[in-house]
Formats: structure tokens, C-alpha cells, sequence
């Protein structure tokens, strides 16, 4: 295969070093930390207390230090968020404003801090470096199209921040959580989700059998029940917040027909 890459100017990077990186890390967000090593990437998230997401990131080594991949329009938050947490422990934490998020499908390892794409391998590499890695271009559309079609979410466009359930993201098929890890910020509640209780609502990929897709569209059933709600799109794939007592329901967007991708 032919080395395809695309900047995602949508996400940012922060570095955390200091010794006690890893420990402070551990115990904030939803996976386990010890996990990220060169050439293997950590997906996870730091939730509310209620186990409500808050921020989704990609972890990836450099050395002794972590690279968190974010999304860039909540950087600053994220930024804000992480230092109220660290106190006296010996992290420092920098934006790495230099750095750039790229996607990238090859079929051999990447230039640069790169790792499969802890979500899912389908999507490729995901790279964090500088200057553009040695490949052609790769059309954003493309990208986009086998995101939806894989039901892999784009932090906030997907996910409501605060209202959204962590276990109700996918997360656990995303390889986002950990139920051995020991406490994180919503530990409690996501565990008791996923031994007690059966989800209700979830995100999921859907496609249009007919028409097109807009998001922000209620999903309905043939009978008028509202079943969801379309998240990002681009007019035919889509990821939707579903109810998925209507997983055997004839569903439409509008005046389109959709069925579960």
C-alpha cells in the first residue's frame, strides 16, 4: 500500500514528563496508563465523578514522557483540568503547540511517534510529529467515510460532554476502559454499569438506505417513537445516540430510511 497521510487540524497535543507522570496519569483517566509503550497507543477518557464523559485522548510514549493526542478547541480546558489535579506531584505539562496529529495508512510503520490506532486498526496510524510523515495525501472525505462506517466517535461532535455515560460512547468495544486497572475519576459508576445495569442508549453507526444524513436529526420509528439522535455525518454513514430497545424497529432521519451500519 501506498503511504496516505492526513494532518487532523482538529486535534492538539499535550506532553506530560516528570517521575511521577505515569502514577498521576493512572489515576485520573479510564485505561490503563502502563499500557502506552513506543508503538502501542492507549485510548481513554477523564470523566466526571459521575462517569460522564468530559475528554477523550490517545496516549502515546516518547521516552519517559506521555504525548496526550485531544481535541485542539479544548485544549485549554483540558490544560486547566489536568493541572487543578496534578498539585504538588512532579508532572509538567506543556502544549506542544509544534506537534501535529496526523492519520496515516500504510501498510509499515510510520516515521515518528507512531502507533495503530488503539480504537480500531482499521483506522491506521496514528502519528504525532512536526513534519508532514513521507506518503501522498490522504483525501479528508476518505477518512471521515471509514471513521462513521466503523462507528469510531470524534470526541466532542459525538460524545455531549457531562451527559453522555462513558460505558453509552462504545467505549468498552473501543478498548477505552479498563475494569482492572484499579480507581480513576467515575470508576465507581462505570463499573457498577457494566456489572449491574444494561445500557439503554449507545452510540452506533447507522447508514441512509435513501436520501441523505444531517446531523442533529431525530431518529424516529415507523411509528413515531423518537429512537436517537444523529451525531456527525457525512450524508450517508453516520454516528448516532440510539436507544437500543429500537434495534429491531424500521428507522427514519427526516424522510430518509436508515438502518444500524
Amino acid at each position: 500500500m501506498t503511504a496516505k497521510a492526513l494532518k487532523l487540524d482538529s486535534r492538539a497535543v499535550l506532553r506530560l514528563s516528570g517521575t511521577e507522570t505515569r502514577k498521576f496519569l493512572q489515576g485520573l483517566v479510564t485505561n490503563d496508563v502502563m499500557a502506552a509503550v513506543p508503538g502501542k497507543a492507549v485510548y481513554a477518557a477523564l470523566l466526571t465523578p459521575q462517569g460522564k464523559f468530559m475528554y477523550d485522548m490517545i496516549i502515546m510514549a516518547d521516552g519517559d514522557d506521555l504525548l496526550l493526542d485531544i481535541e485542539a478547541e479544548r485544549k485549554d480546558d483540558l490544560l486547566r483540568r489536568l493541572t487543578m489535579y496534578k498539585l504538588r506531584a512532579d508532572v509538567t505539562i506543556t502544549d506542544e503547540s509544534d506537534l501535529k496529529v496526523w492519520a496515516v495508512w500504510t501498510d509499515a510503520t510510520p516515521e515518528g511517534i507512531a502507533a495503530t490506532d488503539p480504537r480500531d486498526a482499521a483506522l491506521g496510524y496514528r502519528v504525532i510529529s512536526a513534519a508532514a510523515p513521507t506518503s501522498e495525501p490522504l483525501a479528508a472525505s476518505d477518512y471521515e467515510a471509514k471513521r462513521l462506517a466503523l462507528g469510531v466517535p470524534d470526541s466532542s461532535r459525538d460524545m455531549e460532554v457531562e451527559k453522555y455515560f462513558w460505558l453509552e460512547t462504545d467505549a468498552e468495544r473501543l478498548n477505552g476502559v479498563s475494569f482492572s486497572k484499579g480507581c480513576y475519576v467515575g470508576q465507581e459508576l462505570t463499573a457498577r454499569m457494566k456489572h449491574r445495569t444494561t445500557l439503554k442508549k449507545k452510540l452506533v453507526a447507522v447508514k441512509a438506505e435513501s436520501g441523505g444524513l444531517e446531523a442533529g436529526q431525530e431518529i424516529t420509528t415507523a411509528d413515531g417513537k423518537s429512537a436517537g439522535e444523529i451525531r456527525s455525518t457525512d450524508g450517508t454513514h453516520a454516528i448516532a445516540y440510539f436507544r437500543l430497545e429500537f434495534t429491531d424497529a424500521t428507522l427514519n432521519a427526516g424522510t430518509t430510511s436508515i438502518t444500524l451500519a
